[in-house]
């Protein structure tokens, strides 16, 4: 399956999804929306086998109708959300509609089945032109996902409390199975371009991925069949494409679609070769995690970027601190020279008011850079404590992005936590409000550790961001557990709950190996890791959550491999 790039939902798997859906949620009662990302909207409705959820989106690179998994519980406060949660509560969806080869779905709830039309739910999937309505039983809007502007469109603007107009009507002509095949070959052929755009400008409903399945069964083969003109087509090769035209549209026609994840395309819902592999589960729920799948791994990629970008800024920032601060220190050895030349001063035989002044000035300067010198020093310690602590969040990041033992949905996460600590780096550009209310949020939700299981049974816990280090080693530590770092380098916190046991030699090498591997070491064959008792850890007062000190360590000998096959098991 190519899933390079992402295939757009076209009239084909529109028309299959519905078909499927009608036969899945007509009747059933809306329960509940919610609103994950913006342009993108879940609901979930309640039929006799269960809770039904269906993502809606009108994101102009992926605009989609599709069933999927329940979703953890994300965006039921958003403005959109509650308000079609408010429109749609406890009413029954009655029937779903969609004509020809528009790509225009309604949603028709009533207050209980066979009782009028009481609210209707527009999907357009019309690509940068897609968008949501919730209409109200005398089509006044009551709701959208996007507001259409008069600027924006002067052929439909669409706002709040305004008409619903539907879309302007398709150019071209509808496909037919019945078109005969010189009728069809004409049309085709009336002006001299690609096949790829005669198929495109004459019918309706002909999308780019739709023009590569007619064209043949292998993506490359089926560019080069599209780009040729209709001028210079064989016969044979007039023949092969009608005779699969044919094929689409009866299975169209009869709703005989299945989804397959072969072709010339990542996935199609007709093939002319019966004996291909289709999936066995629901197509719309096989179609809602193909992209959640690819759209979970774009989100992920952008939000990597932007983090190496933000730490990137913070770090540089921190360095050039640390270099004032430097160039200051540098500065406070100047306090003896400015001494000395007040003492000079003071020595000549009889020093008129002016140089007593004077002399007083240069002692005064030279207390001043003498007191600055300690407080100097210590700036100093903080910007370099901070940029040990950038340093670990470019492990935790790496660490990340090199993981394949990890879905999309878990990294996502994890890199949503570590931006929130990003957060605590420009701490000087919050107001005290918002920092406090960011705390508060915090303590609602406990860090949630990679947790494993020592060969003895004892538990191990790995801290994999700033929070969870902090969280595993000062605040869940008992006395009796074990701490392991890597020695002079950033990683992972790992704790063996050894306060619950006897920890064996082996749970102790087992939890060295994942120190070694959870760092920026491991690309080495053997990494030194500190081994202490928690309680001989203390939190570094005014550095930023993980940072501790230790005394009385005993450092041990990591494998990254071993650390990576304890995690894989």
């Amino acid at each position: 399956m190519n899933s390079a790039a992402l295939q757009i939902m076209d009239i084909t798997s529109l028309k299959a999804v519905l078909a499927e859906l009608r036969q899945i949620i007509l009747p059933s009662r809306f329960e509940k929306a919610q609103q994950p990302e913006p342009g993108t909207i879940q609901i979930g409705l309640r039929t006799l086998k269960g809770l039904i959820w269906l993502e809606i989106s009108w994101q102009a690179d992926a605009p989609r109708l599709v069933q999927i998994s329940p979703p953890s519980r994300s965006g039921s406060e958003s403005t959109l959300a509650q308000q079609v949660q408010h429109g749609l509560n406890q009413i029954a969806l009655v029937e779903i509609k969609q004509k020809g080869f528009e790509r225009v779905v309604e949603f028709r709830f009533a207050k209980r089945p066979g009782s009028p039309v009481y609210r209707s739910l527009i999907i357009e999937l019309m690509g940068r032109h897609s968008n949501l309505l919730l209409l109200d039983n005398e089509d006044k809007i009551i709701t959208l996902g996007r507001q259409v502007r008069d600027h924006q469109s002067r052929v439909r603007p669409l706002g709040t409390g305004d008409n619903y107009v539907p879309p302007p009507r398709l150019q071209g002509i509808e496909p037919s199975s019945k078109e005969t095949f010189h009728r069809w070959k004409a049309r085709l052929s009336l002006i001299p371009m690609s096949l790829k755009q005669a198929l495109q400008e004459t019918y309706q409903g002909i999308s780019p991925s739709l023009a590569l399945q007619l064209a043949g069964e292998e993506s490359k083969t089926a560019q080069r069949f599209l780009s040729l003109s209709v001028l210079k087509l064989s016969e044979d090769q007039w023949h092969y494409i009608y005779n699969r035209w044919r094929d689409w549209l009866t299975k169209l026609e009869n709703e005989s679609l299945y989804l397959y994840f072969d072709g010339p395309t990542p996935f199609r819902f007709w093939s002319v070769k019966s004996n291909n592999s289709r999936t066995s589960e629901d197509m719309s729920l096989s179609l809602g995690k193909y992209y959640r799948r690819l759209i979970h791994s774009k989100m992920l990629n952008q939000l990597i970027k932007e983090l190496e970008y933000k730490l990137k800024r913070i770090k540089a920032n921190e360095e050039k601190h640390l270099s004032e601060q430097e160039t200051l220190l540098s500065r406070t050895s100047e306090s003896k020279s400015l001494q000395d030349k007040a003492n000079l001063i003071l020595s000549q035989p009889s020093p008129n008011s002016e140089l007593i002044v004077r002399a007083q000035k240069l002692y005064n300067k030279a207390k001043k850079i003498k007191r600055s010198s300690p407080i100097i020093k210590e700036r100093i310690c903080y910007h370099k404590n901070r940029l040990k602590s950038i340093e670990e969040s470019y492990s935790f990041l790496e660490e990340i992005s090199t993981s394949k033992w990890e879905s999309d949905t878990e990294k996502f996460e994890r890199l949503i936590e570590l931006s929130v600590e990003l957060e605590d780096y420009q701490a000087s550009s919050t107001t005290k409000n918002q920092s406090r209310k960011r705390k508060l949020q915090r303590k609602k939700t406990p860090p949630s550790p990679l947790s494993l299981k020592a060969p003895s049974g004892l538990e191990v816990l790995i801290g994999r961001n700033h929070r969870q280090n902090e969280w595993i080693s000062l605040q869940k530590a008992r006395s009796g557990d074990i701490w392991f770092h890597v020695q002079e380098c950033p990683g992972s916190h790992v704790i063996l709950k050894a306060s619950n046991g006897l920890a064996e030699e082996a749970d102790i090498q087992m939890a060295a190996d994942l120190a070694a591997f959870f760092s920026r070491a491991k690309g080495n064959r053997r990494v030194p890791v500190l081994m202490v008792a928690t309680d001989h850890l203390q939190r570094v007062p005014g550095a930023t959550p993980g940072t501790v000190r230790h005394r009385d360590g005993t450092v041990c000998w990591g494998e990254p491999l071993r650390g990576l096959k304890h995690i894989n098991v």
